[in-house]
């Protein structure tokens, strides 16, 4: 408990809203942050109750605490899924303002840059939030309130200086990963999809299928935060690991909020050249727009391009 009850003055007006939320955890099976942890404190009902308890003095402010605000990817699952309509992300964006007034800066899902960092300022006019800026004698500064998460940033630095310290399995490596297991121990597996989370809305994840029943899969669905964020070398995967093919999902033109979808088209339409001048059908790889949330539609494209690569055959 708190000897003295700390003022959260961007926090406050969020108190009605706050005690709108009935525990029902609907938000939390959307949180890509709880589908890997497990844990409680990383799912929007959890930072709302801890908000709530900030705000009345119930929670002691502590680093820890501080750290679970200050991350969250704003894919906003949380809040389509909500019974009662909580604006959890905006009320956790007005916490951040608080502890950032307080001291606290995370970095949580905030990327930051490592002082090996070139300063060629490609980060900051990537940002589609304006939260990186680059201040004479500190070098790259990112506003923790601005930025989304988004890692679009980590994916253009030229010399790998810029990372996300709690990716939650949503980094490069990890997916790289996944799409390598995948496809070495499943004999059947013959494609990735990568599909955006803003685009892509999964089913509730709390049971599983036996192993038995899942071993001869076609194709794994790999959910990346952005489309932006799928670099050459992760597209490439794949076909490293006898892939036939490659699908990447991603927001519609004008509906992507980080402008992610046209890093993507340009990346994908790269690799068709690159898979081109090796004599592999550039068609192999796939770009499809799915409007947010729209699953019917991208399992219509799943099961569409999946016969066109049972068509092709294995690459020889």
């Amino acid at each position: 408990m708190q000897t003295e009850k700390i003022k959260f003055k961007n926090l406050e007006k969020w108190e009605g809203m706050l005690a709108k939320c009935i525990r029902c955890g609907y938000c939390y099976e959307h949180c890509p942050m709880f589908k890997f942890t497990r844990w409680e404190s990383d799912a929007p009902r959890g930072k709302n109750i801890l908000a709530h308890g900030l705000l009345t003095g119930e929670v002691e402010l502590t680093t820890e605490i501080a750290e679970k605000s200050f991350s969250c990817f704003f894919c906003k699952r949380c809040e389509a899924a909500c019974s009662s309509g909580v604006q959890i992300t905006d009320i956790m964006l007005d916490l951040r303002r608080d502890l950032v007034e307080l001291g606290y800066k995370g970095p949580g899902t905030t990327s930051i840059t490592a002082r090996s960092c070139a300063r060629c300022l490609q980060c900051v006019r990537a940002c589609p939030h304006d939260a990186r800026d680059f201040v004479d004698g500190e070098g790259i500064v990112v506003d923790p309130v601005k930025c989304k998460s988004c890692g679009i940033c980590v994916e253009i630095c030229p010399i790998e200086a810029i990372t996300i310290p709690l990716s939650f399995g949503t980094d490069t490596a990890e997916m790289d990963r996944r799409a390598t297991e995948f496809l070495q121990s499943h004999t059947s597996a013959k494609a990735i999809v990568f599909a955006c989370n803003w685009s892509y809305h999964s089913d509730i994840q709390n049971s599983k299928l036996p192993e038995s029943e899942t071993h001869d899969k076609e194709y794994e669905i790999l959910v990346n935060l952005c489309g932006g964020r799928l670099d050459k070398n992760l597209l490439l995967t794949p076909f490293l690991n006898q892939a036939w093919g490659v699908l990447v999902g991603v927001c519609p033109d004008g509906e992507c909020t980080h402008d992610g979808n046209v890093a993507a088209q340009k990346r994908v339409t790269k690799m068709k050249q690159t898979l081109e001048s090796l004599d592999i059908n550039p068609e192999r790889i796939h770009l499809v727009q799915i409007p947010r949330g729209d699953k019917q539609l991208f399992q219509a494209e799943i099961d569409t391009f999946m016969e066109k690569l049972n068509q092709m055959g294995p690459i020889r």
